[in-house]
């Protein structure tokens, strides 16, 4: 390349939404910004007790225009004219309702702040009944149309959700034309969208959520879903036959669009995918290597060539598609439901008592938030520090990483996380080691699973926020596993990955292969399995183990 190309990537995670500017020559950031949802910052529209999450259209709508007009900003006037192409990933999966002409609910008159208008967001498990039903009902067919998405249906996906909606309000199912990923409806949206029936569905989200399979010819029949419940009836026919890969365009940014953000109405803009699907291009994935995107919860990604998968199905995981990741290579999904979140969850019951700060008497309001925020801030890496001091002992604090249901192996998002082993020695650092050790171990599970389908896993590749700010995880979890992983050193990564696909639509580069090549960025550090503590922490999982299995006898 003669003269400078630029591509955008645009990662919308669970709370908040980055744009990454990226030279396409080498992969160099020239520019990122971070947008936060402000009316899921303020817990709108959601009921964690319910396990109910919706997130508002305008909230992506709005952090889409800020972080990209702010990453243009910051790399001066000239760069917007070179920008060649721009790729989105989201969480997933995260539906929506939308009308005829592709328009979230949530957008239309009389629908804005109703919960069930809006995208219901991947870690919503409202549809538990749902999602076994349509487990219950998948035995009565011929088809196991289940058998490409691990042989279960998991509430945190498209069809379960769906039926929920339905069911919940009955305005919202006589107003649903069709029901739209949000990963398919950003592209729709940036390209001017006016038909709900011409979005491209990514193959990404229609292979691992909707059921869309090549041995189907597309979605299972209308019978399967109208008889499992007449709601469903003639969705099929509203949504979609064909998917796409991520190498190729949705279309071009429409003049709207190029004018809100300052760009050419040549601009590329790729078919959309899942986070972690881009994010394992961003990692630089190698076949049999399990890319692990670390950050509220863990979604878990092996790329394998397709003949080296056929005829193979690999039970209790979320979905093996072809070209999901990367076109010719078969994608294979696993994942955790809860992983930061779990020490998250922990982190806030330590800083309840600080609360009580913004009524102190002995100082003033604005002092007493700033105090709160910087103990709160210290409260996981001190915790890391402490606990790393600890001695690893089979007789240790024991907990099941359950606490918002298990994604894989099996799906059951019925299932409760566990403490057991507690006495009056069981201090925070202690407890602490003790979910760390079962997010560990719940990682261990999965790649377990993979060997025992016959899939190797030959290492590990460490992306996200936990990956890169807690080496006292990663080294426990080389421990756990017994195998080293090497932590991506670019801290967007799944933006990167968005921009590589972004630099693939583009016509930079001619496969996805080629782009990793040339934009990758490397790795930054590698943690290495202790030998000595293999046999303690095999004896441990154990125990894990079979706390699990009294865990699922229980509820």
């Amino acid at each position: 390349m003669t003269t400078h190309q630029f591509v955008i990537g645009v990662d919308y995670g669970t709370d908040s939404v980055r744009s990454v500017l990226i030279d396409a020559a080498n992969g160099d950031e020239v520019a990122t910004s971070v947008f936060n949802y402000p009316r899921w910052q303020q817990g709108l529209y959601c009921n964690a007790a319910e396990n109910q999450f919706r997130q508002h259209p305008l909230d992506y709508i709005e952090g889409l225009e800020a972080t990209i007009k702010d990453c243009l900003k910051k790399a001066g006037r000239d760069v917007a004219k070179a920008v060649k192409g721009l790729a989105v990933d989201t969480t997933g999966s995260t539906p929506v309702a939308v009308d005829k002409t592709g328009t979230p609910l949530a957008l239309t008159p009389g629908f804005e702040t109703n919960p069930h208008a809006m995208f219901v967001l991947w870690k919503d498990h409202t549809g538990v009944n749902e999602a076994a039903q349509i487990n219950d009902h998948a035995t009565k067919f011929d088809t196991n149309y289940l058998k490409y998405v691990g042989g279960i249906y998991s509430s945190e996906w498209f069809w379960a959700k769906l039926l929920r909606t339905l069911r919940a309000d009955d305005q919202v199912a006589k107003a649903c034309h069709s029901w739209v990923e949000h990963c398919d409806w950003i592209p729709f949206l940036l390209t001017g969208g006016t038909d709900a029936e011409q979005i491209k569905r990514g193959r990404c989200s229609a292979g691992h959520k909707a059921l869309w399979a090549e041995e189907f010819g597309g979605l299972p029949p209308d019978e399967f879903f109208s008889s499992l419940d007449p709601l469903l009836s003639g969705f099929t026919e509203r949504l979609f036959k064909d998917t796409y890969t991520s190498n190729e365009a949705a279309g071009t940014l429409s003049p709207e669009w190029a004018q809100r953000l300052g760009l050419s109405t040549d601009v590329v803009v790729g078919v959309g995918a899942f986070d972690a699907h881009m994010g394992a291009v961003g990692g630089q994935i190698e076949p049999y290597h399990l890319s692990k995107v670390m950050g509220t919860s863990t979604c878990d990604i092996l790329v394998a060539p397709a003949a080296d998968i056929e005829g193979k199905l690999i039970r209790g995981i979320c979905g093996q598609v072809n070209g999901s990741v990367i076109p010719g290579m078969v994608g294979l999904e696993a994942g955790q439901s809860a992983f930061g979140d779990t020490y998250a969850w922990f982190k806030n019951i330590l800083a309840w008592p600080l609360n009580a700060l913004t009524s102190s008497t002995l100082i003033d309001q604005k002092t007493a938030e700033a105090l709160k925020d910087e103990l709160v801030a210290k409260i996981i890496p001190e915790l890391s520090r402490q606990a790393a001091l600890l001695p690893v002992d089979e007789d240790n604090e024991l907990a099941i990483d359950w606490f918002n249901g298990r994604r894989t192996p099996d799906a059951d998002q019925t299932l409760k996380g566990a403490i057991t082993g507690l006495g009056l020695g069981s201090d925070a650092p202690r407890v602490f080691r003790a979910l760390a050790e079962a997010t560990c171990f719940g990682a261990k599970s999965i790649v377990d699973r993979f060997v025992e389908e016959g899939i190797p896993v030959k290492g590990l590749i460490g992306i996200g926020g936990v990956a890169k700010k807690s080496p006292y995880i990663m080294q426990m979890m080389a421990d756990v596993l017994g195998m080293p992983i090497r932590i991506h050193q670019f801290e967007h990564t799944c933006a990167l990955g968005a921009a590589m696909f972004a630099a693939v639509v583009a016509g930079i580069y001619p496969t996805v292969e080629d782009a990793m090549q040339a934009m990758g960025r490397g790795f930054d550090a590698e943690y290495f399995p202790n030998e000595g503590l293999q046999e303690v922490y095999q004896k441990r999982y154990e125990q894990y183990a079979g706390l699990g299995k009294f865990i699922e006898g229980t509820k």
